[in-house]
């Protein structure tokens, strides 16, 4: 998988937005054709394994997730981007690493009397990472993408009218080569989400 570029990726993310843009307008016509489920934005915190990425392992995460299905669905099927970043400067020498995750799988979604709808889900994953390190205007990067698999689990608090928040957990593996090291790329996040559902 190595190649394929951020660029593309985030032109994903892109097209996801747009996505939960349009779900407002549209959501009483995907009602009225039995179709439900939940648009939501991420913040919050990826750990990469220590002996990896340090002093980058504690990664600042964004993302944006998607899940779906008809009334006669066991399971809703989800997709979405998680794009996780962090820099330092460690003896004069200026480092940044991300990774981003491009995500597909399978959702359980209980939805109970209260307004607490706990899920769990897993699937796989497309994950790329990048290191840069750059000092005297010398700058040296690599990045890779590998083919992982992701699980996890969390909850959402539907609010008032069709908003909602949450908080999710999550864990992906993914291994990539970055400088000729084979290392992993997923990690264990969390996070808070709000979003919309219908």
């Amino acid at each position: 998988m190595r190649g394929i570029e951020f660029s593309s990726l985030f032109r994903t993310f892109v097209f996801l937005m747009v996505i939960v843009g349009t779900m407002g307008p549209n959501a009483y016509a995907l009602d009225a054709d039995g179709w439900s489920g939940n648009a939501n934005l991420l913040i919050g915190v990826k750990s990469l394994d220590e002996d990896d990425w340090n002093p980058l392992d504690e990664q600042t995460e964004i993302g944006i997730g998607v899940d779906f299905k008809q009334d006669d669905w066991p399971v809703s099927g989800t997709i979405g981007y998680l794009f996780s970043s962090d820099d330092d400067n460690v003896m004069g020498v200026d480092i940044e690493g991300n990774t981003s995750e491009l995500y597909f799988g399978v959702r359980k979604i209980w939805e109970l009397p209260s307004l607490v709808r706990p899920f769990v889900g897993g699937g796989l994953a497309l994950v790329n990472a990048k290191l840069e390190a750059a000092a005297s205007g010398v700058k040296v990067t690599d990045d890779d993408s590998g083919i992982g698999i992701w699980i996890g689990g969390g909850a959402y608090l539907v609010l008032s009218g069709n908003f909602n928040i949450g908080v999710e957990f999550r864990y992906s593996r993914a291994e990539v080569t970055l400088f000729n090291t084979d290392v992993e790329a997923g990690g264990l996040h969390y996070g808070v989400t709000a979003g919309y559902h219908w």
